[in-house]
C-alpha cells in the first residue's frame, strides 16, 4: 500500500478496514463493545472515543440500541452494528465482502450510500464485492467483473451496465 509492504505489520496496524458477510460480531459483547473493538481491543476507551461510538451507531440508525448483544438484534441490526465498527477504524482502505445481505432493499440502499458518503469524506479507497448489480450502481464509479474465475479490468460502471459484457448479461438475464 502506497510503497509499503504491510505483509510485516500486525493485521491490526495495517491500513485496512474488513467488513464480513457474517459481520463477526461477539455474543457476549454489547453492540457498543462491538464498536468499540474497533477503535481498542481491550475495550479502554476513552470519553472522546465512547463519543465516536455513540455517534456511530448513531449514524447507523442504531441509536440507544448500543447495550444490546447481538442475540437480541435482528440480522440487519447485528449487520448495521458491525458497519459502525467499520466506521469508527477510519482506515484508507474499506473491503467489504457482501456485508448488507441480511438487510431489506431500502436499508441496504441506506447502507451503501452511508459507505459511499463515509469512503468520500475519509477518501477511503472502497472494494465492495457484490452479487447484485444494483449494488454497484448505487455505490461503485468502477466495476471490476469477475467472471469464469477471472477478474476483469476496471471499467465505469455506467458503461459496464450500458454494454454488457457476454458473462454480465447472462447473469443479468438468468
Amino acid at each position: 500500500w502506497e510503497e509499503d509492504d504491510l505483509t510485516p505489520l500486525p493485521p491490526a496496524k495495517r491500513p485496512v478496514t474488513t467488513l464480513f458477510q457474517d459481520g463477526n460480531l461477539f455474543p457476549h459483547l454489547t453492540a457498543f463493545q462491538n464498536v468499540g473493538l474497533g477503535l481498542s481491543p481491550s475495550l479502554k476507551l476513552s470519553r472522546a472515543e465512547k463519543a465516536q461510538i455513540d455517534e456511530a451507531l448513531e449514524r447507523v440508525g442504531l441509536d440507544g440500541l448500543g447495550e444490546r448483544k447481538p442475540s437480541a438484534l435482528s440480522g440487519g441490526q447485528a449487520a448495521r452494528v458491525a458497519l459502525a465498527r467499520a466506521l469508527v477504524r477510519h482506515r484508507p482502505l474499506m473491503l467489504l465482502d457482501e456485508p448488507f445481505g441480511a438487510l431489506g432493499p431500502a436499508l441496504r440502499a441506506e447502507m451503501l450510500g452511508l459507505v459511499r458518503e463515509v469512503a468520500t469524506e475519509t477518501e477511503a479507497t472502497v472494494l465492495f464485492v457484490s452479487h447484485e448489480p444494483q449494488d454497484a450502481r448505487l455505490i461503485a464509479d468502477e466495476v471490476v467483473l469477475v467472471a469464469e474465475g477471472q477478474a476483469h479490468a476496471p471499467v465505469p460502471t455506467s458503461d459496464i451496465f450500458a454494454n454488457p459484457p457476454k458473462a454480465l448479461s447472462d447473469y443479468l438475464s438468468g
